[in-house]
């Protein structure tokens, strides 16, 4: 039996906005990541707790130029092609077609930048996996609407969508509709465009601008069937399982809520409603969500047709407030430290069998397609004299990772229908702007501080991806 079907999808994800750079050139609009600065003003601006809708002089913002990606996109295909990607995982950039986002006429220059890189990727095989909207909000239609706290998004995002399902329609097959749609809950103005007014009521404002999404999702959808009827849409959560510390029945129940919170997105998406628990919840909170009376039925009538996801971590909880003093990060999300697995260098745990067990809950409980989009290892890497760099940690972490993937198929009867290694080229990090916190197969000459030459090499792990994908899995 082979380990891997013959059609399996094997490559590497980036966003637009960690590597493209060239954040105003021809047309491109300012959107919610390019006013993210780096430094300790970063985490407040991502939570919406501070307004920063423009960019000074006092901040750096590291996605102006990134890895300048929009210069050098075919030199880094024919990389991605070297290693053997039969798909490239990428979002398009919502201020290149649309630069304010309420435009009457999209951006012909950003159109045309995006059909150069998907034919680049055809001229290799290479099958693009496009997010439509990965942390871009359009910061003209913050100004004036608020971003997705108001309805009217919904409208502008449409008619995004339409735009470039009809360029790309003979382009691209498969599409996401939000990368992690589950963050607008733990960083909303990176999520959603989401800046927090002094007496706003933050989980009111946080759910009401989920359900615009979720709508928005929805007939992203069913305008995806009537324009590619062949083309398949998928929601994307930020996954990873959060595990009780005890068998205590108060903690096991905590990590169940935990749970549901995480997949309270892909319940919506995939199964087509709200479910009771997030209807009780909602309640609790005393949350009344505006809806519209034919709200019901287009989330029933368009559900996703396959469930993407970044898996790093898994997670711990507890209710005893003395485990919770010590905690560790993962994703954006504190987990309290597990006694039985290592961390990386920013504390996240690392744990492959999770990712199993991660892929097993997902599988059971929406029964569709998975794919896995992100999925990878950040770290210093060292570049020795003669320009190379050994990265046996990251090979070993991803084979790992691979091999539990391999096992949730094989021995356990998930349907997976592709892998796409995080970033497959080095890029700035979304949560903290560091150059330094590296996931590629390619290392970027380029530090936290833009200095660098922009020189690609290639990483050990390049090398060692190249043979499992030549070998369709059989060889880790």
């Amino acid at each position: 039996m082979n380990d891997f079907p013959e059609t399996f999808l094997w490559g590497g994800a980036t966003a637009a906005n960690q590597c493209e750079g060239g954040y105003q050139e021809e047309g491109r609009g300012l959107s919610t990541v390019d006013t993210i600065p780096y430094g300790e003003d970063r985490f407040p601006v991502m939570r919406g707790d501070k307004n920063m809708l423009s960019c000074d002089d006092e901040h750096v913002y590291p996605t102006h130029t990134a890895i300048d990606m929009f210069h050098r996109y075919k030199e880094d295909i024919a990389l991605f092609a070297e290693m053997g990607f039969n798909c490239y995982r990428m979002s398009v950039a919502w201020t290149r077609i649309f630069p304010a986002g309420d435009e009457d006429k999209p951006n012909e220059a950003g159109l045309q930048f995006y059909d150069d890189i998907f034919n680049e990727c055809k001229k290799y095989g290479i099958e693009p996996v496009v997010t439509i909207c990965h942390f871009d909000t359009p910061i003209q239609l913050i100004k004036e609407f608020g971003g997705w706290k108001n309805r009217r998004m919904i409208d502008y995002y449409l008619k995004y969508c339409k735009t470039i399902f009809e360029r790309y329609r003979k382009k691209v097959k498969y599409w996401i509709s939000f990368n992690e749609i589950n963050m607008i809950l733990h960083l909303p103005y990176m999520g959603a465009g989401i800046v927090f007014e002094p007496n706003d009521y933050k989980e009111q404002v946080k759910y009401q601008a989920a359900h615009h999404e979720l709508i928005a999702s929805a007939l992203a959808t069913k305008l995806l069937h009537s324009i590619i009827p062949s083309a398949k849409m998928g929601c994307m959560l930020a996954a990873g399982e959060v595990y009780p510390y005890s068998c205590k029945p108060e903690d096991v129940f905590d990590a169940m809520e935990k749970n549901r919170d995480n997949y309270f997105f892909i319940d919506v998406q995939s199964r087509g409603g709200y479910p009771s628990y997030a209807k009780k919840k909602l309640e609790e909170l005393q949350i009344e969500l505006q809806t519209d009376p034919e709200d019901e039925q287009i989330l029933r009538d368009n559900t996703v047709d396959f469930i993407s996801l970044s898996y790093y971590a898994s997670r711990l909880t507890s209710t005893d407030p003395e485990l919770l003093k010590d905690m560790t990060n993962g994703n954006v999300f504190e987990t309290i430290k597990n006694p039985y697995l290592k961390t990386s260098e920013w504390g996240w745990q690392i744990d492959p069998l999770g990712f199993r067990i991660t892929l097993n809950t997902l599988y059971d409980r929406y029964q569709k397609p998975l794919f896995i989009v992100e999925n990878g290892l950040g770290a210093i890497d060292m570049m020795t004299e003669d320009e190379k760099v050994h990265d046996e940690y990251r090979i070993s972490y991803l084979r790992d990772h691979i091999n539990a993937m391999k096992d949730a198929m094989n021995k356990d009867g998930v349907d997976i229908i592709g892998y796409t290694s995080w970033g497959c080229i080095d890029l700035v990090s979304a949560s903290n702007g560091m150059m330094q916190k590296r996931y590629g197969f390619i290392y970027v000459d380029i530090n936290d501080d833009g200095s660098g030459t922009g020189k690609r090499i290639k990483k050990d792990s390049f090398y060692w991806y190249q043979k499992v994908i030549g070998s369709n899995g059989s060889v880790l």
